[in-house]
């Protein structure tokens, strides 16, 4: 079952982390450690430099290509996952930031990507298996219409994101508001999913981070004042970093948050809580 030469684990679970960019790269890492790993992303050439760093570092990891919003690539990720013999841990990281792109590109990347992904992997989870998506803490800030919360509840359809933006006001079809916006859909979803994923013996828990030193969110500190002020108004006065996310994913994959289920963990150095003012 062993290659003589290599750092294969025929015999661990696999971790699927969807997103190869520094904070996927981070929680790779982190749950190669226990894990075979396979990583994810859109472009296959980003996923192959990481799972080659994997190996090189020791680990035993894969790499694949899946376009998150498009049906027959998450599907064709779920048929390659279950050749695998089925996985452990589902860690969901890829995600846009609100300067990245357009109002309806973060939609479909933010929430319609990770309702598509867990919908599908759902059938091959084991008991045990655990689910872990990365929101954020702007899910925690935004408090969404009855309307719109309507559709958020409807995240794999091809249309909402297109609803989401004609039932809003011109100059709220921003990429600050998709990005709001796709965080809390994901911490819904975490809700509603969790008695699905609780038929499977399986888990389905949402992660927030406040504000992390990422190259992601470097691009945001140079676009986004806002942001500044966050930082100001942080409890522990610095940004967390891409190593503590990565032990809160590890934390909650693992059977030590085994009774941990369909809810949020922010990871945000206190300022929700100063956000809200007690």
């Amino acid at each position: 079952m062993h290659d003589l030469g290599t750092s294969r684990r025929p015999d661990w679970q696999l971790a699927v982390v969807i997103g190869a960019g520094g904070l996927g790269t981070a929680v790779a890492r982190r749950l190669g450690q226990r894990h075979r790993v396979l990583v994810v992303d859109v472009d296959r050439a980003r996923a192959d430099a990481v799972a080659r760093l994997l190996r090189e570092e020791g680990g035993d990891a894969d790499a694949a290509y899946c376009d998150i919003t498009r049906p027959d690539t998450v599907e064709a990720l779920a048929r390659e996952v279950g050749g695998r013999g089925g996985f452990r841990i589902l860690a969901h990281v890829a995600g846009l930031s609100p300067h990245a792109a357009d109002f309806e590109r973060i939609i479909r990347v933010n929430l319609t990507g990770p309702a598509l992904v867990t919908r599908a992997l759902l059938p091959i989870a084991t008991p045990g298996s655990a689910a872990i998506l990365i929101a954020s803490l702007a899910a925690h800030t935004y408090s969404p219409s009855p309307s719109v919360e309507a559709l958020l509840r409807e995240p794999e359809d091809a249309r909402t994101a297109e609803r989401l933006a004609a039932e809003l006001e011109p100059e709220d079809r921003t990429g600050a508001t998709a990005y709001s916006l796709s965080k809390y859909g994901l911490l819904s979803l975490c809700r509603r999913e969790a008695w699905a994923w609780g038929q499977k013996s399986a888990r389905i828990v949402s992660l927030s981070p406040g504000l992390i030193a990422t190259p992601m969110g470097a691009v945001e500190f140079s676009n986004s004042p806002v942001k500044h002020e966050l930082y100001a108004r942080t409890p522990l006065a610095r940004e967390g970093t891409m190593l503590e996310i990565a032990d809160a994913v590890e934390f909650l994959a693992s059977d030590r948050a085994s009774f941990i289920s369909g809810t949020d963990v922010l990871v945000d150095g206190g300022l929700a809580g100063t956000l809200r003012g007690g």
